[in-house]
């Protein structure tokens, strides 16, 4: 090891590339030859590219730096003269050409870049060299309205995301534009992966583990769903333990999205959210127990896709609106007004009026902060509990009238005992 750090660095990034082009061309020669024919060169072909283009690198940082990027230029024009003469044999491959200028740039990489960083970049090329069948197989199998899906997900928090300015909307809005556009991140990034692990993970799922992972997407949409699918037939013991389970679930997904944005307030909201959690998990079992089926129905189908755009601007929407209601409330209103703005806002989406909260630059407590955001829980298990008992009737009186207890609870727990 003394005689390797004893070496020159320019000489082992010289024996780095002329390896790792090496590897780089026995994997290219063994996937041409699974093709049939040799392609522009051998294993040794390949080793002199990475070779060349380690040479013309090293020079550029001491002659100015034109020598690359000529190199490049000429290496990528022979390179599409032998793809023309593939176009004329039939032959539409890109892989060829590609990695050749890819081993070109590995004596470029390893000279600029740290250890980790071409080690991964010579990994990469491998893999994909290697892993053709498998490759090819995931590329059938993933449909792609769902590459889509994830291309909406990464513009959304890696494009649109950094491009806003991190001022206030306006006077009356005390959040960031910034901060606006995180909330409908964190929101749906959360949904997107419970939307993954409900359609890959579980394609079978039963009614009841529709319901937990329901609840994690959205137990309001999963609790409407299932309340209507009881109207064309089931059990209702198996639908209102689904139901339970599906509110269940909403407390560990507030809990991992309000740490996300202020972990003090969910420190202090692990107690009653977790105990509800807790004890509906309980209860929504015993349902389940006393059903005289054996085994779970199937569950409520393929879900929709959490990202459309239309869904993220009224989640905006919301968003705006609850943190200027909240402002107003406070600014005017105080404790008690606050209190009011959550029970309602618990009333249609309990999201974006748990985020706004956490967001702005109010003058309020962090205990308030907390007795808000149960109390609005509350007030959406209360909603919950009115569509079980509208869509499926008495039928779901066990999964509504706990539903409307655990309503109470939260609005007891803010009054009477400490958050």
């Amino acid at each position: 090891m003394d005689l390797l750090h004893q070496l020159d660095p320019l000489l082992q990034q010289f024996v780095g590339t002329l390896l790792l082009s090496f590897l780089v061309g026995l994997e290219y020669h063994r996937y041409m030859r699974e093709k049939g024919h040799l392609g522009y060169g051998t294993t040794r072909t390949l080793t002199l590219f990475g070779l060349f283009g380690f040479v013309l690198a090293a020079l550029d940082q001491q002659r100015g730096g034109w020598l690359l990027p000529a190199g490049l230029l000429i290496l990528a024009a022979y390179l599409g003269l032998y793809y023309l003469l593939q176009l004329r044999q039939q032959q539409r491959s890109l892989i060829g050409p590609l990695v050749g200028l890819l081993v070109f740039l590995i004596g470029p990489v390893m000279l600029h870049f740290p250890v980790w960083t071409w080690l991964l970049y010579v990994i990469v090329i491998i893999l994909l060299l290697g892993q053709k069948p498998q490759i090819r197989s995931f590329s059938d199998l993933v449909p792609n309205e769902e590459l889509v899906t994830l291309a909406k997900f990464l513009l959304m928090a890696g494009v649109v995301l950094p491009l806003l300015p991190d001022r206030e909307i306006a006077p009356w809005v005390p959040v960031t534009w910034y901060q606006l556009w995180l909330a409908v991140v964190v929101v749906s990034g959360f949904s997107y992966l419970s939307y993954l692990a409900q359609t890959w993970l579980f394609p079978r799922r039963g009614l009841l583990l529709s319901g937990l992972l329901g609840g994690l997407y959205s137990s309001t949409a999963t609790t409407w769903v299932l309340a209507r699918r009881l109207r064309g037939g089931g059990d209702p013991l198996q639908v209102a333990a689904a139901l339970v389970l599906a509110t269940a679930m909403m407390y560990p997904r507030l809990l991992v999205i309000v740490g996300l944005m202020a972990p003090e307030v969910a420190y202090r909201l692990w107690l009653p959210f977790g105990l509800f959690a807790a004890i509906s998990i309980g209860y929504g079992w015993l349902l389940a127990r006393r059903s005289p089926h054996s085994g779970n129905p199937e569950g409520q189908g393929r879900v929709s896709h959490p990202l459309e755009l239309s869904t993220a601007l009224l989640f905006a929407g919301l968003f705006v609106l609850f943190s200027a209601l909240t402002h107003l409330a406070v600014q005017y209103w105080g404790v008690a007004g606050l209190h009011k703005l959550a029970f309602l806002a618990g009333l249609s989406d309990v999201d974006p009026f748990v985020l706004s909260v956490l967001s702005g630059d109010y003058a309020i407590d962090r205990t308030l902060v907390v007795s808000a955001i149960v109390i609005a829980s509350g007030s959406n298990d209360l909603l919950k509990g009115g569509y079980a008992l509208a869509l499926g009737g008495w039928r779901l009186r066990w999964a509504a009238l706990w539903l409307i207890g655990l309503c109470g609870a939260s609005v007891g727990w803010v009054f009477w005992l400490p958050l």
